[in-house]
């Protein structure tokens, strides 16, 4: 019995020592594999030095040679995370199944441009060649209750048309609406910016950072930005794990309003990040210095929402914006006909002057604006970077006047435009010294006039087709020059349903001898529907040439072709425009503009002593302009009639900045800007042009004393005196005679001065706490602006305290 457990037990640790052994060398065999490669630039294939390699699973490191390469030994048969990091790269993340021997190449891009940096230089472009202007957060903050086309008042050669105090249409070098580009995150925007009282609907609170282009390099965003382009950029996240914020709020003394607005962002190591930020801003009734403006207020709802994977070789971008504006119109500004009008400009205050009131009533606009995107990249080596996005807008824009009845309550303006576009863009830069950026575009829109509003629709149903195609070459000749040059080719097609009196139709425009194509062979009454169909084909150009000098100076000079299809209110508008007050035509015998545009600039970045110089010039045939014509006559009245010509044009004007370090707490700035439009067919100069002004700052900054700052800023607006005479006569049925009505006379010069304070302090253990105190017009001057539509009926605001508690956690 003993003998045989003795040889039983044998056979067992034979078989156990023998299984034991086979499997040690299995594992020691399974242990042998090799993982090694090289590691080299994404950009120019160039070895990595010093690049570290790190096995997650095995807390194991290794490090990349003179030549870009690495090894890891005797590694086993498993499934390994890799991580590799270089200074100045992104990191990457890399699962790998190891059953052999593996050799891969790792690429990372080691160029400083291309990081997700938190910190933006203040010398960036959105091209070397290009002549632009930023305006960072920090002053984007500080006009975060107010408008965009308010932000942008504070660069040289941008002003602004105005109507009333709050809808703010942003001006550059005398052109506004559609000769004026506006591309918020990437996306170009349409929201019935034909009109002159229609503002951007963008919430600059959601921006990092807003670009003002006044030179040529606008080709990617479009053909025709005559006047410039405006950028508004969104902020890149750092690629760390890390959840950050920031609520900041106002309150007014004018207006007794204010705002909050607050985002959150998180961000991963793995380079996604997500942001929220919502912002609501009311105001009730403003003032003068003198008097209360009866219905000013306006009430605001904006919110955001953008997520993303953000890496150099692919990644991408979703971002959703809501915009809801309503806002007063002045109650004394609502005319019942051309006499009123003559009433309002001979009195030295408005009609209506009520108590503070929160309520919006009529007259009032009222907007919706959604925006939606989503933007992919992948970059190839030795090519580039493709990119695809996809973007949708909606916007519903009712106006209402002041009416009686059934229909009280109804706009008699409603127009619901949705355009969606999808665009592709490759960016070669394998070469060292050249770049190309190309793409491709095509866009739908279509406008709804949005029926049961009891009066014929100014703007008619259309539908709209585009598609472009350009390319933009950057080309370094040296270590201190740059060249840039691009053509771009759009093809636009509108088709619209509208209908005309038959007399305008036949007798007023002769349009049933010129466009016999466009009837549709039916008669409504006195009324005949028409089917107008357009076709255009543009072609623009751009060239930008830069030279760096020693001493910080740097030269700029650029050249552009832009074309402009004429917008459908230059076509089409045919009626009352109500809250403009006026009857409006447009013409369908309008053909594109054609705008050759010089500019030049010279400038010094330094913070100790520095410059810009910027004279421009602009030669525009086929300039489209609406100006009044006369009055005519309808059941509600005598009303002036503004109509829709074409003329050739000719602009030309110097900007100028100059920053001066005074001492090492104080710094001074100026500004002045000129400028002087002529109509080059008539003569005479063009109408709505900004008139010359100059601004002046003295900062006092203290970053020992909680970084305290105090700002005393002057601006002076000089007389306009260079306008066209469009005055005319009315007969005054009380009176029984012809009065004189002076639309084109200009309000005097004007200084104002305002004082900005803000200092920040340590609230939190990973936050801080910035108080602003400012006063706006601080001597409360009264005053008229010659470029606010409303200049007629009343001054612009008085005397304004202004608290900002901004929050950073």
């Amino acid at each position: 019995m003993t003998l045989k457990i003795f040889l039983c037990v044998s056979f067992c640790g034979v078989v156990f020592t023998s299984y034991t052994q086979e499997n040690s060398l299995k594992t020691a065999r399974d242990c042998e594999f090799t993982f090694k490669g090289r590691v080299t630039d994404f950009h120019d294939s160039t070895p990595i030095i010093g690049a570290s390699l790190y096995i997650k699973n095995l807390n194991t490191y290794t490090t990349s040679d003179l030549d870009g390469n690495f090894e890891f030994k005797n590694l086993c048969k498993d499934k390994y995370i890799v991580e590799i990091k270089h200074i100045s790269c992104d990191t990457k993340r890399v699962t790998i199944n190891l059953n052999e021997n593996l050799y891969k190449d790792f690429f990372l891009e080691h160029h400083l441009n291309e990081l997700n940096e938190i910190i933006v230089k203040t010398t960036s472009k959105s091209e070397k060649t290009s002549i632009e202007q930023a305006i960072k957060k920090a002053t984007i903050d500080n006009f975060t209750d107010k408008s965009l086309g308010d932000a942008l008042n504070t660069l040289s050669g941008v002003s602004s048309l105005n109507t009333g105090n709050v809808i703010v249409k942003p001006m550059i070098h005398g052109l506004h609406s559609s000769r004026l580009l506006i591309i918020n995150n990437n996306v170009r925007m349409f929201d019935q910016e034909w009109g002159d009282e229609h503002a951007p609907n963008i919430d600059i609170n959601s921006s990092e950072r807003i670009d003002v282009i006044k030179g040529a390099n606008t080709l990617k965003y479009g053909s025709d930005a005559i006047g410039g382009l405006i950028l508004i950029r969104p902020k890149k996240y750092a690629v760390i794990d890390s959840i950050f914020g920031s609520t900041i709020t106002s309150f007014n003394s004018n207006g007794l309003g204010g705002n909050i607005n607050s985002e959150i962002v998180k961000t991963y190591k793995s380079g996604l990040y997500a942001k929220v930020q919502a912002n609501y801003k009311q105001f009730g009734d403003f003032n003068t210095p003198d008097y209360t403006l009866t219905n000013s207020g306006l009430r605001n709802i904006n919110t955001s929402f953008r997520i993303g994977y953000n890496s150099y070789e692919k990644g991408f971008n979703a971002y959703y914006s809501f915009v809801s504006n309503e806002i007063a119109i002045l109650q004394s500004s609502h005319i019942g006909n051309v006499n009123d009008l003559v009433h309002a400009i001979n009195s030295k205050e408005p009609r209506v002057i009520e108590d503070f009131s929160y309520n919006i009533d009529f007259p009032k606009q009222s907007i919706l604006h959604h925006l939606g995107k989503i933007e992919a990249y992948k970059r190839f080596k030795n090519l580039g970077k493709v990119s695809v996005q996809y973007d949708l807008q909606i916007n519903r824009r009712r106006e209402f006047d002041l009416r009686r009845g059934d229909l009280k309550d109804t706009p008699v303006i409603d127009l619901r435009l949705f355009t969606n576009s999808i665009q592709t863009d490759l960016e070669i830069d394998a070469f060292d010294n050249l770049k190309i950026n190309s793409g491709i575009l095509a866009r739908y829109q279509q406008n709804d006039a949005v029926s049961g509003t009891g009066t014929s629709p100014l703007i008619p149903d259309f539908d709209k087709y585009d598609a472009a195609i350009y390319s933009v070459v950057n080309y370094n000749l040296n270590e201190t020059s740059e060249l840039s040059a691009g053509i771009r080719y759009d093809f636009s097609k509108i088709d619209a349903r509208k209908r005309y009196n038959i007399s305008d139709w036949e007798e007023t425009f002769n349009y049933d001898e010129i466009f016999p194509k466009f009837e549709t062979g039916s008669v409504d009454g006195t009324r005949i529907p028409t089917n107008p169909e357009f076709t255009f084909h543009n072609i623009s150009a751009s060239l930008g040439y830069a030279k760096r000098f020693k001493n910080d100076v740097t030269l700029l000079i650029n050249y552009g072709l832009a074309t402009r299809v004429p917008n459908p209110s230059e076509l089409f508008s045919d009626g009352l425009h109500h809250s403009a007050a006026r009857i409006e035509t447009g013409l369908l015998t309008m053909n594109k503009e054609v705008a050759n545009k010089f500019i030049v600039s010279l400038e010094r970045n330094n913070d100790n002593f520095g410059f810009i110089i910027s004279p421009y010039f602009k030669q525009i045939d086929g300039f489209i302009q609406l100006v009044p014509v006369g009055i005519t006559t309808t059941i509600r009245g005598a009303f002036p009639v503004w109509e829709y010509n074409q003329i050739n044009a000719q602009i030309f004007g110097v900007d100028v900045d100059l920053n001066k370090k005074i001492t090492d707490k104080f710094n001074y700035q100026g500004s002045i800007s000129l400028l002087k439009g002529t109509n080059l067919t008539d003569d005479i100069p063009l109408i709505h042009m900004p008139s010359a002004n100059f601004s002046n700052s003295i900062t006092y900054q203290n970053e020992s004393l909680n970084q305290l700052s105090i700002r005393l800023q002057h601006r002076t607006v000089v007389q306009q005196n260079q306008f066209p005479d469009y005055n005319f006569y009315t007969f005054n049925a009380i009176l029984q005679e012809d009065v004189f009505v002076d639309i084109s006379a200009t309000p005097p010069t004007y200084s104002l001065f305002n004082l900005s304070t803000s200092a920040i302090f340590k609230a939190f253990k990973k936050g801080n706490l910035k108080l602003e105190f400012n006063v706006e017009n601080l001597f409360n001057v009264a005053y008229r602006e010659n470029l606010n539509r409303l200049r007629y009926f009343a001054d612009e605001l008085g005397r304004n305290f202004n608290l900002k508690v901004k929050i950073n956690y």
